[in-house]
């Protein structure tokens, strides 16, 4: 009997063990589906939402510099200046978030092209982080979407399914329900990059 109990235990403790290791690791029935997470990302400059000519896809530093020398060289039109300025070339808004499973959200957002001219060849691509960093070892999510050319003023909608495993979902909550997203615009002719922090919790 008391053999018999031994056993049971050794096996119970070992399952256990081995449940708690792929709930922790993410394999198994805890594995992420994003099978695309070894692509590359096409940028890793960010940009804040209201100065969108600092993530150009040329280097920051031009991006500036044609901004100070514009501010410059034309006295009477600042406030013309400083209100194009202060409107991104995009506009990205997270329209609604569905629950569809314990760790597993359908995102619906829309991207508006904010400029006065057209843009071709747009696709956007989506990374969640844990926490308030861009640290490549704690993204838990990546996507993308091909939205192809976008007149001036022209929006397009979408929904994604943003499914975690149980361990990345834990990560988040380790983090006080903190996530940082990153959206990167590629265009034909620019690739703008925006970091949004969100409290999930």
């Amino acid at each position: 009997m008391r053999r018999t109990l031994l056993v049971a235990a050794t096996v119970l403790v070992l399952l256990t063990a081995g449940v708690s290791a792929a709930f922790v690791t993410g394999i198994g029935p805890f594995s992420d589906d994003a099978d695309d997470s070894d692509e590359p990302f096409p940028t890793q400059t960010t940009a804040p939402p209201d100065d969108g000519d600092s993530g150009d896809s040329g280097s920051s530093d031009s991006g500036s510099s044609d901004s100070e020398s514009g501010d410059s060289s034309s006295g009477d039109g600042d406030g013309d200046a400083s209100e194009s300025e202060s409107v991104p070339p995009f506009g990205v808004v997270v329209d609604n978030i569905e629950k569809c499973g314990q760790t597993c959200r359908d995102v619906t957002s829309t991207i508006t092209n904010q400029q006065d001219a057209d843009s071709s060849g747009v696709t956007v691509y989506s990374r969640i982080f844990v926490g308030n960093s861009t640290d490549p070892d704690d993204e838990v999510w990546r996507g993308s979407q091909a939205v192809g050319d976008l007149a001036a003023g022209e929006s397009y909608t979408t929904t994604k399914r943003v499914k975690l495993s149980y361990s990345e979902a834990f990560a988040v909550r380790q983090a006080d329900g903190w996530i940082t997203v990153q959206t990167t615009i590629e265009t034909d002719d620019r690739t703008l990059t925006y970091t949004e922090q969100r409290d999930v919790a």
